[in-house]
């Protein structure tokens, strides 16, 4: 999905979150913003070996709460 956001907007500066590229899910068109899954963020978070408490934990803090300027990305809550 990233690869084909990427090819369509290429003359567009978009943020990718850094190791959470197969979580992406689409992109906001308004905002150039990228709109990842939760979910699929923790998943990718348990498989680098945190159990689900951790990986939820990590990514609260680590990523979601993160602000890196108008282009961070949009986070859609899907978690379970």
């Amino acid at each position: 999905m990233l690869d084909r956001i990427i090819e369509q907007y290429q003359d567009e500066e978009i943020l990718i979150a850094d190791g959470f590229d197969d979580a992406v899910i689409g992109i906001d068109e308004k905002s150039m913003r990228l709109i990842y899954s939760v979910e699929k963020c923790i998943e990718i978070l348990m498989k680098q070996g945190m159990d689900m408490t951790e990986a939820i934990e990590y990514f609260e803090y680590n990523v979601s709460g993160s602000y890196v300027g108008e282009k961070t990305p949009i986070w859609c809550e899907d978690l379970f």
